[in-house]
């Protein structure tokens, strides 16, 4: 299990940094300001995309994890782990890229996107929950 926890710990780690690496360099966060922008019909998409990105990953994390055979021990389902682990971090990077690229005005939600993702790190407990769900 230890072996298979590294794997997945290193693309999450991988997919973090590369998110924080993109806010610092392509973003500029370092002096971008994070006064909210007022809003309006046209920029409340903005604010709509954390909250689809959240409710969708997890759905489509807990759609994956019904593959996995409750009988068998967690280190025999760990392919089906990764597989949604990975669906559910790549909707919340999207969704952080998006607002990155689309609108810097809201970086602010891109920023709590990317601490929600590293949050979401692999550990053998939160992986024995997830399975025993």
């Amino acid at each position: 299990m230890e072996e298979k926890l590294k794997v997945i710990k290193m693309i999450h780690f991988a997919l973090c940094a590369g998110l924080v690496m993109a806010y610092v360099f392509v973003g500029d966060v370092t002096t971008i300001s994070f006064n909210m922008p007022p809003l309006s019909q046209s920029n409340i998409v903005y604010v709509l995309i954390p909250v689809i990105a959240y409710i969708f990953s997890n759905f489509m994390f807990k759609t994956q994890l019904k593959a996995a055979d409750k009988t068998l021990k967690p280190e025999a389902n760990m392919a089906v782990y990764q597989t949604a682990s990975i669906v559910r971090w790549a909707i919340l990077e999207g969704a952080a890229f998006l607002i990155l690229f689309l609108n810097k005005d809201f970086v602010l939600f891109g920023i709590l996107i990317i601490i929600y993702l590293a949050l979401l790190h692999p550990t053998e407990i939160r992986i024995e929950m997830d399975l025993s769900k």
